[in-house]
């Protein structure tokens, strides 16, 4: 479920006509602490304020990941094709299955290794297609942002006795903090257009909210790696949205590096599901 929330970023982002990855972030980050303020009250009966302050350090660590998910993420899908940017996120589980295997002591199998091989050489692919175009960057912080969910991810599992809720709102007011001093330091205008506002706004509490929140409750049973696989939904739905309502495509070295990829998740998903049902 959180997989097809997270899908609706490229669309979300596409229909936002002038605003940069700074004022995105802001407004989404806004509408977003807003909703989870509103959540934490109901599910803890406690300020989250409070809840900040009394968590330990997975919350604060969990945060910072998701910051940089954030704005890898915004930054790439404004700054290539969205199928290229979320094949470029699908590479989150076999990151997060090696930080999960140094910070956790998650066991990473032959098969995951093999994965990450074969995976690798199609993120190589991708990067190919993107060299010689202002598409690099974009991919560039494809990658950055599931780097920066991975960490996400590793933290969530580090405090799964905890309520790590907390840390998706810190990630929101961190987000806030950072991109009002940014878009002054760059003298970027604070106010957007009503559309732009609009989407922002949406993107904040459907799209990221409401997402994070289920894909929180999940980490609470399911491993670090395996987590990422479920929500990878959000790679193959989100080039569809932007496909069937704007008729955006990608090249076709694109799709092969993203098919490859695709195939070494789904190789090391199967292995894993039946090797978890001979135990």
């Amino acid at each position: 479920m959180a997989g097809i929330l997270w899908s609706m970023i490229g669309i979300g982002i596409r229909m936002i006509e002038s605003a940069n990855v700074w004022q995105i972030l802001l407004y989404r980050s806004l509408s977003l602490i807003i909703f989870l303020f509103i959540v934490l009250i109901i599910t803890t009966k406690k300020n989250p304020f409070i809840l900040i302050y009394q968590s330990k350090t997975p919350v604060f660590i969990a945060a910072i990941g998701l910051f940089i998910a954030y704005s890898g993420g915004i930054y790439a899908v404004q700054n290539t094709s969205v199928a290229n940017a979320m094949l470029l996120f699908a590479s989150a589980p076999l990151i997060t299955s090696i930080l999960g295997y140094y910070f956790l002591k998650e066991k990473v199998s032959l098969h995951t290794l093999l994965s990450i091989l074969i995976a690798f050489s199609g993120i190589i692919l991708m990067f190919l297609d993107s060299f010689g175009n202002n598409s690099i960057n974009g991919s560039i912080s494809g990658i950055i942002s599931a780097f920066g969910f991975s960490i996400f991810t590793v933290s969530l599992r580090w405090g799964k006795q905890n309520n790590m809720l907390p840390s998706v709102f810190l990630s929101g007011l961190l987000a806030i903090f950072l991109t009002i001093i940014i878009c002054k330091f760059q003298n970027v205008n604070l106010i957007l257009t009503k559309n732009d506002a609009i989407f922002a706004l949406f993107l904040g509490v459907f799209q990221v909210g409401l997402g994070l929140i289920l894909y929180t409750i999940g980490s609470k049973t399911v491993p670090a790696a395996e987590l990422t696989l479920l929500s990878l939904c959000e790679v193959l739905l989100a080039p569809l949205w932007v496909w069937l309502f704007l008729g955006e495509s990608a090249s076709k070295l694109t799709f092969i590096g993203g098919f490859i990829l695709l195939i070494a998740i789904t190789f090391n998903s199967l292995i894993s599901i039946m090797k978890r049902k001979r135990i």
